[in-house]
């Protein structure tokens, strides 16, 4: 079964795409909005990706999901379930296929480290960039489900990832 999209080699136009999607939806969030990222593969140069660009966008501890739902529909933006308390997901598609999700977390929410220490990590060790890059490759070609299967086979690398991560920073800790 496909994914949401096809997996990519890396196109050093995603960052363009990000920049002009955070351009365009700045102003749904107001004052709301304390930061936003660009989050997921596609802001990991040189990794293979499905050409979706995932944008965190950080919020105090106010949450208007009417008004931002109202906002982002006006942009094409549909509202998926919530992630978890305080992690609310919106997608974009343009016909049938899928181009920009968005993650609205509130302020401190565990997820906002998650993403960006991930990406981080990507970014900074190419043998992990590799090492997940095979993953997700053949994570696509064996899959028989959907999206769903995929996230499932992507987790326990992260998690690991994230694990490892801090065990680093509680040795350096102690």
């Amino acid at each position: 079964m496909p994914l949401t999209s096809a997996i990519a080699s890396y196109d050093p136009g995603w960052l363009n795409r990000y920049d002009e999607e955070a351009t365009r939806i700045r102003p749904i969030f107001g004052q709301r909005l304390l930061e936003y990222h660009h989050v997921g593969s596609t802001a990991v140069p040189g990794l293979s990706a499905k050409p979706e660009i995932d944008i965190l966008a950080i919020v105090d501890d106010q949450m208007d999901c009417e008004d931002w739902t109202k906002g982002l529909s006006v942009l094409g933006y549909v509202r998926g379930r919530d992630l978890s308390f305080g992690h609310l997901f919106y997608r974009r598609n343009v016909g049938r296929v899928r181009t920009h999700k968005i993650h609205v977390c509130i302020n401190g929410h565990d997820q906002i480290r998650a993403m960006l220490a991930f990406r981080d990590m990507l970014r900074s060790d190419s043998d992990l960039r590799e090492r997940y890059q095979e993953l997700k490759l053949r994570l696509e070609r064996e899959n028989t489900s959907g999206i769903g299967e995929y996230l499932d086979g992507k987790k326990p690398f992260i998690d690991a990832v994230l694990a490892s991560l801090d065990a680093t920073y509680n040795d350096a800790a102690t």
